[in-house]
């Protein structure tokens, strides 16, 4: 199966995916069409364009064997290996030709050939920001480097994305910022299993705890005896809304609390089933955008005291404040915090292939961004902080401009 990614310039994304049968299959956002080589000829017709784009085309976020994701599982045999820009044997064979015509050394086009080293770049599912902001830096970071040849892997994002650094099957990861701080203590998720191979690239940009409730509720202990959504069960969002209400004196036994997506808990909230619900996303989030605009929104400021049980207890967890304006109907800034979106990388890694991607993704950051807004926030003296040990890469640029 084959794929064709295009992100437009607001950072949505557009997937075509290209199968054995025919059978195109277009993605946007969390919707999945389906469309068979039957319905109409003009299909037939569009699937041979995206195979050739596919196979001319450096643009598009592809196979496991050339760059390209396989989604279905992890890579195999792609564990930092190296790859020559040339491959192919008929490729060498017809570069011979060419240098006899020319009366050239047919050896000399070998000389000039470059070892790149194959990366896995972890991500996230097709219909997330992870997958789309990997395959960002896939199209135009990808090219620019000399020293190294990125794949991308759609997977179950941050945990999985640990686990498949430390296995060897992923050489990159995006997740996030509190998941790897888990791996390397060995607790919460990875309680007494230590996975501490993943080192600290870049913090990309902050996925924020917002916490929507209905009028009349103004802070955390005021939850006291309500019931909330606090995300889906096991989800990254339960596990930082429970730092949250612990920060403000709340248990288990305080509050009544159910599980479910972010869209559910918005949905339940909008109907009076539910008196609050927590979401960890990138702000602005389109289920507060959309609740906005037709209810009376009610977004839960935090506390002094509540930020310092909060920053003291888990320092990953990052002051984040909501701009006034950020909603419709948000007259003042918010308190809250946030964890970040990071860019990891294996410790086995060498340190010269991993400063030369930190260099490339601050020095064309307005490019990027371009790509997807998201990659917008990348500033080297914010990126740089963590509370797990940078790699030698990527502490080598930092303390080369200055921000370390």
């Amino acid at each position: 199966m084959g794929m064709l990614f295009i992100e437009t310039a607001n950072g949505s994304a557009v997937y075509y995916k290209v199968h054995k049968d025919n059978a195109l299959i277009f993605h946007s956002g969390d919707r999945t069409e389906y469309e068979y080589e039957e319905m109409a000829e003009m299909k037939k017709t569009a699937a041979l364009v995206l195979v050739l784009a596919m196979l001319f085309a450096f643009t598009s976020c592809e196979g496991t064997d050339s760059g390209t994701p396989d989604k279905s599982k992890a890579p195999e045999g792609n564990s930092g290996t190296t790859a020559t820009d040339e491959d192919s044997g008929a490729a060498d064979s017809d570069k011979d030709s060419d240098a006899a015509d020319n009366n050239e050394d047919p050896g000399a086009a070998d000389d000039d050939k470059v070892e790149k080293v194959r990366i896995t770049l972890a991500t996230g599912g097709t219909s997330g920001t992870y997958y789309a902001v990997g395959c960002v830096l896939f199209n135009l970071l990808g090219p620019k480097l000399k020293l190294s040849e990125l794949s991308v892997e759609s997977t179950g994002a941050s945990k999985a994305n640990t686990i498949m650094i430390a296995d060897g099957e992923a050489q990159m990861a995006i997740l996030q910022s509190d998941v790897i701080n888990y791996a390397h203590e060995g607790t919460n998720i990875f309680q007494d299993d230590v996975k501490d191979n993943a080192l600290w690239i870049a913090g990309i940009y902050n996925e924020t705890v917002q916490i929507l409730a209905r009028p009349g509720i103004f802070s955390v202990s005021g939850l006291r005896g309500k019931t909330v959504c606090v995300g889906d069960i096991g989800s990254g969002t339960e596990i930082n809304a429970w730092q949250v209400l612990n920060a403000a004196g709340l248990t288990e036994n305080d509050i009544h609390a159910i599980n479910g997506s972010f869209q559910d808990g918005v949905d339940q909230l909008q109907s009076g089933q539910i008196d609050a619900a927590f979401t960890v996303a990138g702000a602005p989030t389109n289920a507060i955008i959309d609740y906005a605009t037709v209810n009376e929104l009610n977004l839960i400021s935090l506390s002094d005291r509540e930020l310092d049980a909060i920053q003291t207890e888990y320092p990953f967890l990052i002051r984040d404040d909501l701009k006034a304006d950020t909603y419709f109907g948000q007259a003042s800034d918010v308190a809250c915090v946030a964890v970040q979106a990071a860019l990891v990388a294996s410790e086995d890694l060498d340190e010269d292939v991993v400063y030369e991607i930190t260099r490339a993704l601050f020095e064309n950051k307005e490019e990027l961004a371009e790509g997807n807004s998201k990659l917008g926030f990348l500033d080297p003296a914010a990126a740089s902080v963590s509370t797990i040990p940078l790699h030698p890469g990527a502490e080598k640029y930092y303390k080369e401009i200055g921000v370390l």
